[in-house]
């Protein structure tokens, strides 16, 4: 038997956290625990309100799972079937295998990574450091006291209106920097979006290093489009959630960027991963604004991906958790 427990967590975040379809100065997550024997482990859940998830709609499915047999799940396959009958949010799908894999892999005496069988993590994780919507007059200072050039890659969060002046701001405080631009499906179709890279082409230091999701996951032909003519390499986000036709999201983009809480799970992310480099695709591996315990988890899995988007928790106010250290733009895996 499984003991189950679920815990909210109110999140104050360091700054403003806009993106071009919401903003937010603070985020509830939710931490499951799993224990068996005495023997425990936690999964966290980061509601995202691009596919509908709440922290309220996470917490009624929970309860709803505990009232259909959730304390019965003992195993993966017992998790999975109770989940395929009574399907729930990917956030809270997640927290639930990653709560349970923790717990088994603790109980096994082995590794996470090891348990998933997955290659060993890299004791330093270079990430990403993502830079939200801003006002380009603030840009400098923002860099400054974050000390934003010690990480390899900046990713900016950008919008139809104002990108271009927001580039051209980063790219006077940090010229030369590689960059993955973010348009979280802020551009209508490929013709607009085109148009904008001609402009970016123009600014001076700006290097867009990769493009990730300009466009709405359903503008499928716009990105098949695109893909040959853009000139710099395209990742998908929204277009690959838990499942995907790689052969035609192949023909639309050059990388993917998978999220454990968007696959719903270790197990959908590693599939999703080793399809993403089977296509002749980039691996990415991001995340939601998360707590260092959904970073750790992510970190299990990294040495699937090519390149790390795993921020989240320094986006966070007093980190609640300290599993992950940041050092000079790398994260240490505890």
């Amino acid at each position: 038997m499984t003991t189950w427990t679920l815990t909210a967590h109110e999140l104050p975040l360091r700054y403003l956290w806009k993106i071009a379809r919401n903003a937010s100065a603070t985020k509830t997550n939710l931490v499951l625990q799993a224990t068996q024997a005495g023997t425990s482990g936690r999964g966290e859940a980061a509601p995202n309100v691009r596919y509908g998830e709440t922290p309220a709609l996470l917490q009624a499915q929970f309860t709803g799972l505990l009232a259909h047999g959730l304390t019965q799940a003992d195993t993966l396959p017992d998790l999975t079937a109770l989940l395929a009958a009574r399907p729930v949010a990917h956030a809270l799908r997640f927290a639930l295998e990653s709560a349970l894999t923790h717990c088994l892999a603790a109980r096994a005496g082995q590794p996470v990574w090891q348990w998933l069988g997955v290659p060993a993590p890299s004791p330093r994780v270079a990430t990403a450091f993502s830079l939200p919507i801003m006002e380009p007059g603030a840009v400098a200072g923002f860099m400054q006291e974050h000390r934003a050039g010690r990480f390899k890659l900046l990713k900016i969060k950008v919008n139809q209106e104002g990108g271009l002046d927001l580039l051209r701001a980063v790219a006077a405080a940090v010229p030369g920097h590689p960059l993955l631009v973010d348009g979280n499906e802020a551009w209508p179709d490929a013709d607009s979006l085109l148009r904008f890279l001609e402009e970016t082409a123009t600014i001076p230091g700006l290097r867009m290093q990769l493009l990730e999701q300009p466009l709405p996951a359903a503008c499928a032909t716009d990105y098949r489009y695109l893909r040959p003519r853009v000139g710099v390499p395209l990742l998908a986000d929204e277009s690959v959630t838990d499942t995907a036709d790689f052969e035609d999201i192949a023909r639309q983009f050059h990388g993917v960027n998978v999220k454990l809480m968007k696959a719903g799970g270790y197990q959908r992310g590693i599939e999703l991963l080793r399809q993403t480099r089977a296509h002749g695709l980039l691996p990415m591996l991001g995340c939601m604004v998360e707590t260092s315990l959904g970073i750790w988890a992510a970190l299990q899995v990294s040495a699937l991906a090519d390149v790390h988007d795993l921020d989240g928790l320094l986006i966070v106010r007093n980190e609640p958790f300290g599993l992950v250290d940041e050092e000079e733009g790398a994260l240490l895996v505890k």
